[in-house]
């Protein structure tokens, strides 16, 4: 299988889509405004109150909302945990060691939040679960740390292996290497990329993972409240660490400094795939040019076509989403209705399991499957929807079909369904229905470009249009595009962008930023 990681760096955020064989599976969007709370990062928060009647707390962590942390999330580890915290706290100017006179006996499951916390505590979490919704984020006091081959679990002494490395040998070996290279106190759980690694790599990762607990650690004691200690890796870098191997194609991306720091990265963890990460230069938005931006557009929003006019609706609630499968308009298959029902079927599985990772579906999903009589096809119909969901890293359950032909998953649900707005409002009318007259267009276009030129002194940008309109502007040997460069200069280049409506236009200057007209002329005076 081809596998592409395709980075689109813009000045607000950064999108990120994986490709297989070509076709998009997943996309991951990470803000470069907002301070997001993202899974694995650690606060000190503070206990705002108890619930008794569901055995949890909620405490503040700096979010809107008070997140929500259970009795039974705060690991068999928090005694010692907050021994170690109040000797944090208590003793700023010496970093305590994780010994005999923090650890304390392991909490019992049976126990009550009442027990344990009081409010206005100070107490170190961790993001299991992004605000979703109306809801605060998810905590948990079992902190972890989470690296490529490895995870570093503070006050625990286990050392497991992932389940998906098979042989035996394999598993004692790393088991007993990494007991080896570990200090006491500390826990690892040893990833599935970890196989067949050497020993060197190994403690270099295991070195750095305790260098961020350290970090974590002064954090704690300099701080003056609720505050962040442990920042989760940004987005790109962690999708990169969890599911990048040697079978990975190349990974494109449109921004230099992120092509430094990606490529920097993957020298540390593969050397030998470095020359992998490529530099995008070309004129074209890179989505654009990697077939990405038509396939977003077709992919998400209510109804989403697939194979010979069948197609899906996906609906979303509150607490779950539905599916109906559709056969629409496609043709019938000689061998009948069944025959017809189970082909549908099996397509609308695949079309499913990739709509789970790239929306990042979770929750209780239901799908509601065209009818099938015979019991062997919805054996079958189940077998194919499991295979198809083999690539998913969420974990997921899968129940069989029942007699309505109705199949229920539940997907681990960690942060908010990926949402991408594909309806486009006319930048004109802006939904009022009545625009200025399209001919006009291009004239409107000249004279913000004589704007530019002439009054702001830009000689040097890009136009970016819908597609229609940059081949109205560029068809003929004197187009309207040549037009112009005899006009305003040959720095003038028009870039048609399948992400912008029909009337929608953008200016964007050398280094690929947008240029806001109107910002400009304020600054200048104008």
């Amino acid at each position: 299988m081809n596998c592409e990681l395709v980075i689109d760096v813009e000045a607000a955020e950064v999108t990120i889509a994986l490709l297989e064989d070509k076709r998009l599976v997943e996309v991951h969007k990470e803000s470069m405004l907002s301070n997001d709370f993202a899974v694995g990062d650690i606060y000190l928060g503070r206990v705002k109150k108890l619930m008794p009647g569901l055995n949890a707390a909620f405490v503040d962590v700096g979010y809107e909302k008070d997140a929500f942390l259970h009795y039974l999330d705060l690991g068999p580890h928090f005694l010692s945990l907050q021994n170690f915290t109040r000797q944090a706290l208590g003793d700023r100017r010496h970093t305590p060691i994780i010994g005999k006179k923090i650890l304390a006996t392991e909490l019992s499951k049976d126990g009550t939040i009442s027990d344990v916390l009081k409010t206005g505590q100070e107490i170190l979490v961790q993001i299991a679960k992004e605000p979703i919704s109306t809801k605060g984020p998810r905590l948990t006091s079992e902190i972890s740390i989470a690296g490529r081959f490895l995870v570093l679990i503070p006050f625990s002494d286990k050392v497991n292996v992932s389940q998906k490395i098979k042989a035996k040998e394999e598993r004692l070996r790393l088991k007993q290497l990494i007991q080896s290279l570990k200090p006491n106190h500390f826990g690892v759980i040893i990833r599935t990329v970890a196989e067949n690694k050497g020993a060197a790599e190994l403690d270099n990762e295991l070195k750095v993972l305790l260098g961020r607990w350290n970090d974590a650690v002064r954090k704690t004691q300099q701080s003056k409240g609720i505050t962040r200690v442990n920042e989760e890796i940004g987005r790109t870098i962690g999708i990169i660490r969890d599911i990048f191997n040697s079978s990975f194609d190349s990974i494109v991306v449109n921004n230099q400094s992120y092509y430094d720091e990606i490529r920097s990265y993957i020298g540390l963890i593969d050397a030998s795939s470095s020359e992998k990460v490529k530099l995008y230069k070309g004129n074209l938005p890179v989505f654009d040019e990697y077939n990405i931006t038509k396939q977003i557009k077709s992919s998400f929003g209510k109804i989403v076509p697939f194979k010979n006019g069948a197609y899906l609706i996906i609906e979303q609630t509150e607490a779950m989403h539905v599916i109906d499968v559709n056969s629409g308009n496609r043709n019938k298959s000689a061998n009948g209705q069944e025959e017809n029902a189970l082909n549908v079927n099996m397509a609308a599985a695949e079309e499913i399991a990739r709509q789970f990772r790239l929306r990042d579906m979770g929750g209780i999903i239901s799908i509601d499957f065209i009818d099938m009589v015979e019991s062997e096809h919805k054996r079958a119909l189940y077998d194919h929807m499991r295979a198809m969901m083999v690539n998913d890293r969420a974990k997921h359950n899968v129940l069989p079909l029942s007699k309505f032909c109705v199949m229920q998953i539940t997907r681990q649900r960690v942060r908010p369904v990926t949402f991408v707005d594909v309806e486009e409002t006319c930048p004109t009318c802006y939904g009022k229905g009545r625009i200025k007259p399209s001919i006009l267009f291009t004239d409107q276009l000249e004279s913000k470009i004589a704007i530019m030129v002439n009054k702001l002194g830009i000689k040097k940008f890009t136009l970016h249009v819908h597609p229609y309109v940059a081949a109205y502007i560029k068809q003929g040997f004197f187009s309207e595009e040549m037009r112009w460069k005899m006009k305003y200069g040959f720095g003038c280049k028009v870039i048609p962008s399948q992400k912008l409506g029909f009337l929608q236009y953008k200016f964007y200057g050398p280094n690929r930023e947008e240029i806001d007209l109107k910002e400009e002329m304020e600054t200048k005076g104008i």
